[in-house]
C-alpha cells in the first residue's frame, strides 16, 4: 500500500511539471503569434500598432491660425483685382496718350490762330507800304535823278535794290537826261493776292503819266504790277517789282 501511494505521488508531481510546461509553451506561442513576422527584434522594429507618447512642451502646442472667410474672399478677388490693374493701367495710358494729342492740337491751333493773326496784320501793313513805296519807285524826274533814285532805294530792300541802281544807273538816268523824261506815278487800286507774317504779294493798279521831247504833250499809262514786300528790321520793304 505505500508503495502504491508513493507512485501515486510520484505521478501527480509529474503529471503538474508536464501541464507546467505545456502552458509555458502555449503563452510562448500566444506571444510569437501577437509579434510581427521577420527576423527584427523588438528593438530594431516597433510592432504594429505600437502607440508612442510624446510629452507635451511647457507653453503648449503653436496651433496654426485658422484661416478666416476674408482670406478666402480675398484669394477669390485676386484674379479680378489683377484684371481691375489691368484695366486702370490701360484707362491710364489710353488717356494720357488723349491728353498729349490734346495739347499737341491745341499747340498747333494756338500757333495756326498766331500765324494767322500776324498774318492778316501783315496784309494790312504791306499793303499800306507799297501804296507808299509805289509812287517813289515808279516816278522820276530829269532834273534831279539822283535824287528820285536815293530815295526810290530807301523803300528796297535784298537784291532788287541793287538791281534797281545798276538798272537806273546804265538805262533809266541816261535816257531820261537826254530826252528830258518825267515820269509821275499814282496807285489808282492795290489789293493783297498772299500773305504770310514775313511776306506778302501786292497787286497794284497803277497810272502813269509820262512827258519827255519824244512824246508831244503827255502820254497816260495805265499798268499792273506785282509788288512783293517783306518784313525787315526797318519795316516793310519792297523785295520785287514785275510788271504784268
Amino acid at each position: 500500500m505505500a508503495k502504491t501511494t508513493t507512485r501515486g505521488r510520484g505521478s501527480g508531481s509529474s503529471t503538474r511539471h508536464t501541464m507546467t510546461a505545456a502552458a509555458r509553451a502555449a503563452a510562448k506561442r500566444a506571444e510569437r503569434g501577437h509579434r510581427e513576422p521577420g527576423p527584427a527584434t523588438d528593438e530594431e522594429a516597433p510592432l504594429a500598432g505600437r502607440t508612442v507618447l510624446v510629452e507635451a512642451p511647457g507653453d503648449g502646442w503653436d496651433d496654426p491660425p485658422e484661416p478666416s472667410p476674408e482670406a478666402f474672399e480675398e484669394e477669390g478677388d485676386a484674379p479680378r483685382e489683377r484684371g481691375g490693374r489691368r484695366r486702370r493701367r490701360l484707362f491710364t495710358a489710353v488717356m494720357g496718350a488723349l491728353l498729349v494729342a490734346g495739347l499737341v492740337a491745341v499747340a498747333v491751333l494756338g500757333w495756326q490762330y498766331r500765324e494767322g493773326r500776324r498774318a492778316d496784320d501783315a496784309r494790312g501793313e504791306a499793303l499800306a507800304a507799297a501804296r507808299r513805296a509805289a509812287p517813289v519807285v515808279l516816278s522820276y524826274d530829269y532834273q534831279h535823278l539822283d535824287r528820285d533814285f536815293a530815295r526810290a532805294r530807301g523803300h528796297l530792300t535784298g537784291t532788287f535794290r541793287d538791281e534797281y541802281r545798276k538798272t537806273t544807273a546804265t538805262v533809266v538816268a541816261p535816257t531820261a537826261a537826254k530826252y528830258h523824261g518825267v515820269v509821275k506815278a499814282t496807285v489808282a487800286t492795290a489789293s493783297v493776292v498772299s500773305a504770310s507774317p514775313d511776306r506778302v504779294t501786292v497787286l497794284l493798279f497803277v497810272n502813269q503819266v509820262t512827258r519827255s521831247t519824244q512824246v508831244p504833250g503827255s502820254r497816260v499809262d495805265l499798268n499792273r504790277v506785282r509788288m512783293t514786300m517783306t518784313r525787315t528790321s526797318e519795316g516793310w520793304k519792297v523785295s520785287a517789282v514785275d510788271a504784268l
